[in-house]
């Protein structure tokens, strides 16, 4: 942790104050790691995954949008052609 990070406050720390202000002042004034390392790690990767996941399906929501838009185009440009002709010719 550099000096920055020391005077930020996560809500996760809020939270671990919140639910134990002793293990809140043993990790973060003490310097004390916590136990279950491996299990935070774990789920820090997996917050991250999904992370990635709604990123993705936010930009698949914006692609069909997008080709949605394009069809509504294509499809009133047509039956613009189809009535210019019909009615023109």
């Amino acid at each position: 942790m550099d000096r920055r990070d020391d005077d930020l406050v996560r809500a996760s720390e809020l939270s671990q104050y919140a639910y134990c202000a002793r293990a809140w002042w043993l990790g973060r004034v003490m310097g004390y790691r916590s136990a279950n390392v491996e299990a935070m790690n774990a789920g820090t990767a997996r917050h991250r995954a999904h992370g990635r996941s709604v990123e993705g399906a936010y930009r698949l929501q914006r692609l069909a949008l997008a080709l949605l838009v394009l069809a509504a185009v294509v499809l009133a440009v047509a039956l613009a052609v189809w009535l210019s002709a019909t009615l023109g010719g």
